[in-house]
């Protein structure tokens, strides 16, 4: 007996339909029937789920002739592996990004001082960076990235805000002569990453357990 049919015999004994069955696991109903019809193989994640959703022992439903335990996991294995493959590859793809765009926004920042156009200063200070800050922390958090160390997000925003100078010009009106003020380091924008960084990670948090 295949493992579909394994799968099918336990829900059905359960007393479950494929539409529960599929709410139950977050997944549609045509990937129940698929498993079920050996179309497709099921995930270590979900086997283990329906173990418990069936009241089946994870050894009952995979244990099975040689050929097709072997074949199976030959599946998990691979399965894993292309997980943690497309995981560590938006890690990167997360991370570039970031940090590419950063240091423009720094290159931008420090060449130009305080001769920067006031409506680029606004787009990278305050819509850019925040937004792609915000972005990526939701991220993390929501694919649970490094577990705890997501965390060290907040200290990596801290960071790279900090290194955010202040500047601008001033003119007087009573005498017409222009004020230049640079800050560095900025402090003061060093606490608004935080701010974001922190709420990126309870935002994703929150979605990561409303996905269990």
């Amino acid at each position: 007996m295949e493992i579909g049919s394994k799968l099918k015999n336990a829900r059905n004994e359960k007393g479950i339909t494929q539409e529960q069955a599929a709410e139950l696991l977050g997944v549609s109903r045509q990937t129940i029937s698929n498993w079920e019809n050996n179309k497709s193989y099921p995930d270590i994640i979900s086997v283990i789920k329906m173990s418990d959703i069936y009241s089946v022992s994870l050894d009952h439903l995979l244990k099975e002739e040689k050929s097709m335990k072997q074949t199976y996991q030959e599946y998990l294995e691979e399965s894993t592996n292309t997980v943690q493959a497309k995981r560590n590859l938006g890690k990167i793809i997360l991370f570039s990004t970031y940090f590419i765009v950063w240091i423009f926004a720094m290159v931008v920042v420090w060449q130009t001082k305080g001769s920067i156009e006031p409506g680029l200063d606004i787009a990278i200070r305050w819509i850019v960076l925040p937004l792609l800050l915000l972005v990526s922390t939701i991220t993390v958090a929501e694919n649970n990235y490094w577990g705890k160390g997501k965390w060290l997000c907040v200290i990596v925003a801290a960071v790279t805000f900090l290194a955010v100078p202040y500047t601008s010009f001033m003119e007087c009106r009573e005498t017409g002569t222009l004020t230049f003020t640079f800050r560095f380091p900025n402090f003061s924008y060093m606490l608004v990453g935080i701010i974001i960084s922190v709420l990126g990670i309870v935002v994703g948090t929150f979605l990561n357990k409303k996905k269990m």
